[in-house]
């Protein structure tokens, strides 16, 4: 391959490179030997510490097996306790981030973002995306377009087309890619596959990076699933890296940080602190912060929580939460994001409709009186209703400046008590668990990463939740509020007959994805151990997949 792009090609670089997927028509001036030699030299640069870092993972998690509980870091504390750093200045197109839109890189996806009324846009290649080979190709591909303001799509008798009237604002584009935990197996860099993370970020660093900057704003990431500081001291390197390879200005990169498991709670300022020169701030990723409370935690029956319907951001673990959250990006000059509202609009049933968006509206008001600079949607029409709040109650761009700080102290305590008032576990969460478990998972499996289910736009955090507490509750014999105890005989049998429900009059193609999804849900809910992430066990099933469809491998 020829390489269109300016940068030097390292020497060797390009030596035990192979492509494991065919190359589309479509995305040969991506993955160009320049791009593949880039993303071959971070490999080889950083890969050895991102594994000695999910290494450490499952040490903390052994402790954690055991009884200890997450907390504060004696080691950092003078990071927490100096008052005097703060995050670098906002960037261009991210001082007022006060609705945020989030989504997969689907091409309609990609244009209905940056046509809607939001402030910016987060593109996931994460949880809202299955990671097929074209799914994550035609992403880069959508994306490269998108920077040059140059994306339309033709479905059928309709034409979609990016909005770029003279002054009107185009959202902000950030970038969600892969964590740290997930591989890119078509990729493989001396007989090893890829980190997903490495190749996301290189792909759409190195082809966009300057053209965003012309665009006024930059190359923006947001970064996911992260459990320590020092896997943020690892982007760190590699922003740092990447932005000398192409003769970037220091700095130039912005990364915010989903706060999305415990163990990041303890430590978002250290997260800050390491990412220093690049913070945008900090995001709740509430459901995947759920999940993980759960995973952690869920050894002990201490730390059962009651159906997920009433694990609500009211919760007094989740408030605690938020309230740190806040309290630490505001102390270090950074946005702090609120979560997701996942609603899709009913337009079947009015009345019902109108229940689920004056829920949207008491959740965003909880937000912006909490302290947040800004908040997720998940579909355009709830734009309106968000800035309609965010825009009364926040005059400013944001509420960085301003302090909401009652006096009292978020301890361990108030971030780990699992007490919820109120709170039971029902026959109807089962089921609805089983339920979205059972058709996310198919779904994924046949590439959708991003499904709506009860008028909700659920991704992989969701179902992991239904996973993880069906596997606590069985674990822990945990009771019913009719008082029966929940066992695997019972659990089986609510999901035998949701799997019939859900497959019946399928063709066996659909079927066999229910099947697969089953068996995946199954083995984790009904055993001993544990699939960290569910999307790792999947993931093979797509590589299989995309391998029979594959004419060809690629050596560079």
């Amino acid at each position: 391959m020829a390489g269109s792009n300016p940068f030097p090609l390292p020497q060797d670089a390009l030596e035990n490179v192979e492509i494991r997927a065919d190359i589309p028509d479509n995305a040969k001036h991506l993955l160009t030997a320049d791009a593949l030699a880039f993303v071959a030299t971070l490999h080889r640069t950083f890969n050895e510490r991102r594994l000695q870092l999910l290494e450490a993972r499952q040490g903390v998690r052994a402790s954690r097996n055991k009884g200890v509980l997450p907390d504060f870091l004696r080691e950092t504390q003078y990071i927490r306790e100096d008052k005097t750093w703060t995050g670098p200045a906002l960037g261009p197109g991210l001082i007022d981030r006060r609705v945020e839109i989030t989504g997969p890189p689907d091409r309609k996806m990609v244009i209905n973002a940056l046509n809607s009324k939001v402030a910016t846009y987060m593109t996931d290649f994460e949880d809202s995306m299955t990671p097929t080979w074209h799914n994550v190709i035609d992403g880069q591909v959508n994306l490269y377009d998108a920077v040059r303001r140059d994306l339309t799509l033709v479905a059928g008798k309709k034409t979609y087309r990016l909005n770029t009237d003279s002054g009107r604002h185009i959202p902000t584009l950030i970038v969600r890619p892969r964590g740290w935990h997930l591989s890119e197996k078509h990729i493989i860099v001396d007989g090893v596959p890829i980190s997903g993370s490495l190749f996301d970020f290189a792909i759409y660093f190195y082809h966009n990076a300057k053209e965003s900057k012309k665009q006024g704003f930059g190359p923006y990431f947001y970064l996911p699933k992260m459990e320590h500081h020092l896997e943020a001291k690892l982007w760190a390197d590699v922003f740092s890296f990447a932005e000398a390879y192409i003769a970037l200005q220091r700095g130039t990169i912005r990364a915010t940080v989903l706060i999305e498991t415990i163990e990041a709670v303890f430590q978002m300022d250290e997260i800050i602190y390491q990412l220093r020169d690049y913070s945008a701030g900090l995001n709740c990723g509430r459901w995947d912060y759920i999940f993980s409370y759960i995973k952690v935690l869920g050894s002990s029956s201490e730390f059962l929580l009651p159906d997920r319907s009433q694990v609500t951001m009211k919760a007094p673990f989740m408030s605690s939460y938020v309230k740190l959250l806040i309290k630490t990006c505001h102390a270090r000059k950074v946005s702090a994001i609120g979560g997701m509202a996942a609603t899709i609009p009913i337009k079947t049933d009015p009345e019902a409709n109108q229940k689920a968006m004056d829920a949207v509206q008491a959740d965003k008001l909880r937000e912006v009186l909490a302290g947040h600079d800004g908040t997720w949607i998940a579909h355009p029409a709830l734009a309106d209703t968000t800035l309609e709040i965010f825009n009364k109650h926040m005059k400013g761009a944001n509420q960085i400046s301003s302090t909401k700080d009652d006096g009292i102290a978020v301890t361990n305590y108030h971030l780990l008590n699992p007490h919820i008032p109120g709170g039971v576990i029902t026959e109807a969460g089962i089921k609805l668990n089983l339920r979205i478990g059972l058709l996310y998972i198919a779904n994924w499996l046949e590439g959708v990463g991003c499904s709506p289910i009860n008028y909700l736009m659920e991704d992989a955090a969701t179902a992991e939740v239904s996973r993880m507490q069906l596997h606590q509750w069985v674990k822990h014999g945990a009771h019913l509020n009719s008082g029966k105890q929940i066992s695997v005989d019972l659990v089986k049998g609510f999901l035998d007959s949701e799997f019939e429900s859900l497959t019946k009059g399928l063709d066996s193609r659909k079927r066999a994805s229910f099947d697969k999804a089953k068996e995946l849900f199954s083995a984790d809910v009904f055993g001993n151990t544990f699939e960290e992430f569910i999307t790792l066990r999947a993931y093979d099933e797509i590589v299989k997949n995309d391998s029979k469809r594959a004419v060809s491998a690629s050596k560079i």
